[in-house]
């Protein structure tokens, strides 16, 4: 028996959906394009330029701590693999998202309190 692809119906689909099913296409293609090695992982220069492509120029000092956060190897690869590379997206953005919030005037600094700092980084450690 053959089954229809799973392709969203926007009629039918809440727009958060397609946004994210578009996005995870993206993300594959993009994990694909800077694996150039083709071993299933990124390394931190691969990690870098495929944020930096995502419109996430991230500092080395950042880079460092995505790749340590998502290396799920304990280390020892020092890549992340295509599922950890989602959910460094997924955080990378959802950060940038809450900190362009709080940067009105688009200086690319922002005033939090401590509890707005907390509100906004908990989730994605916590998730």
């Amino acid at each position: 028996m053959r089954h229809p692809p799973i392709v969203p119906n926007c009629r039918r689909r809440p727009k958060e959906f397609t946004d994210v099913f578009y996005s995870l296409q993206n993300w594959r293609s993009i994990f694909e394009r800077f694996d150039r090695d083709r071993s299933g992982k990124i390394d931190a220069s691969e990690l870098r330029d495929a944020l930096l492509s995502l419109g996430y120029a991230v500092s080395p000092t950042v880079l460092d701590l995505l790749v340590s956060k998502f290396d799920k190897t304990g280390g020892k690869s020092r890549a992340v693999e295509y599922d950890n590379f989602i959910e460094c997206c997924l955080t990378v953005k959802g950060l940038t998202e809450k900190f362009k919030e709080k940067d009105t005037a688009f200086s690319g600094s922002a005033t939090f309190t401590y509890e707005a700092f907390m509100l906004t980084v908990l989730p994605f450690l916590i998730a």
